[in-house]
């Protein structure tokens, strides 16, 4: 009786080294499933463990989806897959290659977002590079739960998404890259700037939307100082602004050569027709901008015209505007071709 138990006990735990061996080597030994050549998977958000095994088989990385389905089972951590782009080495084991794609960081993108650029231009450069669509950005940064979260009044968050170069995690949702802009804004806003900006009498959005009229109006960080006196003058003296980009942005679309009879576009953002700022932000100013209106130029100019290459003449007079503007039509005639 015991030569029979010893001779069981002797066989199963055979048994149990050859199943042991059998699974580590099912798990282990590299290529035994995998590709041979440097293959790239795309896991987008809210992907199940089982789509993203036959993503991988679709494109090759794996001979089949059931050794990878096993190794999953066994090992459940490695269900918790992020969603992002892979580079897959070559031959790895089932396991190796669970493991890799459970513990790869994402994959970050760098992104520039130039100052002036307004939500709907973002949202199309942040949606090129990025794991969400632009129609889902604008929704977004209109959500009122967002907007409350980050301070934010207004009804959407024009004005607020910091530009500059930055990195983000591909598979970003689109609340994570707007909260994101909008940290880098409260980050640069400090303390010191909102006692300047309350000094001047000027809001967060009243600050904002004059930088972004700035913005809009020169790409000049040398006379942007210049451009916020003139505006900030106007302001004092009860001048409608009349700033050529708040028609543009009143008009909607790709911006264009402006005529006479835009000006008269019925918008609250029209500042030929509307006293004093319009309601919000018409684009995303960037730092020289909102510095520009804390610490404008000491002037008194109110106009100010293009000089026609590059930069703006700056007048205090009406006299003075009209002879700017003349210079103005002078240098678009030399710059047409077969004139003097």
């Amino acid at each position: 009786m015991t030569s029979i138990h010893y001779s069981l006990r002797k066989l199963l735990l055979t048994g149990t080294i050859l199943f042991l061996t059998a699974v580590s080597c099912f798990l282990f030994i590299p290529g035994l499933n995998t590709s041979q050549t440097t293959t790239r998977l795309t896991v987008h958000r809210r992907m199940v463990f089982r789509s993203i095994l036959e993503e991988l088989h679709r494109n090759g990385s794996v001979t089949s989806t059931w050794p990878t389905l096993l190794t999953g089972s066994l090992v459940p951590k490695l269900h918790n897959i992020k969603p992002g782009r892979y580079l897959i080495p070559p031959g790895m084991s089932n396991f190796g290659l669970l493991y890799y794609l459970h513990a790869h960081p994402q994959d970050e993108v760098r992104i520039t977002l130039p100052e002036g650029m307004d939500l709907r231009k973002i949202a199309r450069i942040l949606s090129r590079n990025l794991d969400f669509d632009s129609t889902r950005f604008m929704a977004a940064v209109s959500n009122k739960k967002l907007l409350a979260r980050h301070g934010i009044s207004a009804d959407n968050a024009e004005g607020y998404l910091f530009p500059g170069t930055y990195n983000f995690a591909w598979a970003s949702t689109p609340e994570e890259a707007a909260g994101f802009l909008v940290g880098r804004f409260r980050h640069f806003y400090s303390d010191h700037l909102q006692k300047m900006a309350a000094q001047e009498g000027l809001s967060e959005t009243g600050l904002l939307t004059l930088a972004s009229i700035v913005e809009a109006e020169t790409p000049l960080d040398a006379e942007k100082t210049l451009v916020a006196s003139v505006y900030l003058n106007r302001l004092k003296k009860n001048m409608r602004l009349q700033a050529d980009p708040t028609v543009q942005y009143a008009l909607g679309g790709a911006a264009r050569r402006l005529y006479y009879k835009d000006l008269a576009a019925d918008s609250p953002y029209n500042t030929y027709r509307h006293n004093g700022l319009p309601p919000g932000p018409i684009c995303n100013p960037g730092a020289a901008s909102i510095l520009a209106v804390l610490k404008p130029a000491q002037s008194s100019f109110i106009y100010f015209v293009a000089t026609g290459n590059g930069g703006h003449n700056f007048a205090s007079s009406l006299t003075e505007h009209n002879a700017n503007i003349k210079k103005y039509k002078i240098a678009l005639r030399g710059r047409q071709p077969g004139l003097e």
